[in-house]
């Protein structure tokens, strides 16, 4: 699964995720690719278990481009631990998407197969999402 080499704190706020994407909102590399219409945290067994469902469909035909990178440690405290006593130790890495952003861009493969297999992974993700497509790509 994803998660940074190395970071230079060991712990991170919780914070909001505010506003529209700045950047990574059209497609650069494939012709089909999944866009967030809404904000979340997207955990990087999230995004390993959406890239496993689009390569799956697409039998490993053409190629996988993952846009967003999980570089958010999201701490948490055992089970029946009392208030107070410190923050919890970081359980997991998480990406901040915000609405706007292109997640996953496939390309090699026909409209059909491209559709379906994003929505698979699409499924594995806990925000609403769209599909785009490159301008001039319709159904081939």
């Amino acid at each position: 699964m994803l998660q940074p080499k190395k970071t230079k704190y060991r712990k991170a706020h919780k914070g909001r995720i505010r506003g529209k994407a700045k950047g990574g909102t059209t497609l650069n590399f494939g012709s089909y690719g999944l866009k967030a219409l809404t904000a979340e945290r997207v955990t990087s067994r999230q995004i390993e278990a959406a890239r496993r469902a689009i390569t799956r469909h697409m039998k490993r035909a053409g190629k996988v481009w993952i846009r967003i990178f999980p570089d958010v440690p999201v701490s948490k405290k055992p089970t029946e631990v009392r208030m107070g006593k410190g923050k919890g130790t970081p359980e997991y890495w998480a990406a901040r998407v915000k609405p706007g952003r292109v997640m996953f861009e496939i390309d090699g493969v026909n409209s059909d197969i491209a559709h379906t297999a994003l929505n698979l992974g699409s499924s594995k993700l806990p925000l609403q999402t769209k599909i785009i497509t490159r301008p001039g790509e319709g159904n081939k």
